[in-house]
């Protein structure tokens, strides 16, 4: 059985999002961050080298890394659920969208939250790259929310399901949302799934679920 190493107020809440969606059974071992650093517990390199979520261990299997785990379970349990078919645009698009999340949206996101964070470092860089980064992105996936209901299509995939933690995380910012009236839709629309509610409740306590 899958167990997944669930921090909380992380990206690990994606992975019991997908489990749900996909009715795959699975167990919780549940971590806090600290209080003081807001960084994972050091028991989780007992896990995982790195000591960070999201992680999920599938008996003799070890996980890390959000896309890495949902390509894991959706090509191991999926049946063929929340995935394109292989060789058509749709696929695609979603392995795009699947990457695009960690390796594009997120990284000007963190900077941003480490400036803010540390308020006595020089801001000049926040304002003058990491900002502007972060407006050009969230007008590129606005502009592309604009052109169907899902990332991929008119299908809820499991592309949707990573990017939600970026879209999650910048509408907690009112600036950067009140002008996006489809990113705000789309968060709207995750969060009334009943398996990303059912996340929630066996998850526990996730800041990001009240972006809206």
């Amino acid at each position: 059985m899958i167990v997944v190493h669930h921090l909380n107020n992380s990206r690990s809440q994606r992975v019991l999002w997908l489990l749900e969606e996909l009715g795959i059974e699975y167990d919780i071992k549940y971590y806090e961050r600290d209080p003081k650093t807001m960084l994972a517990p050091t028991s989780l390199r007992q896990v995982h080298p790195l000591g960070k979520s999201p992680v999920i261990t599938d008996a003799q299997q070890t996980v890390a890394e959000s896309g890495a785990i949902i390509e894991y379970i959706v090509e191991r349990y999926g049946n063929g659920r929340l995935i394109p078919e292989s060789g058509t645009p749709e696929r695609l698009r979603y392995t795009y969208w699947l990457h695009y999340a960690e390796g594009s949206a997120m990284p000007p996101l963190l900077m941003n939250l480490i400036f803010n964070r540390f308020p006595s470092v020089d801001n000049s860089v926040n304002e003058a790259f990491i900002m502007p980064q972060i407006q050009l992105h969230f007008d590129y996936i606005e502009a592309e929310l604009g052109k169907s209901t899902w990332f991929v299509g008119e299908e809820f995939t499991a592309a949707d399901i990573q990017m939600s933690f970026p879209l999650e995380l910048v509408a907690m910012q009112a600036e950067l949302i009140q002008n996006r009236p489809k990113i705000q839709q789309f968060i709207e629309r995750i969060h009334a799934r009943p398996a990303y509610k059912r996340a929630l409740e066996r998850g526990g306590k996730y800041n990001y679920a009240n972006s809206i």
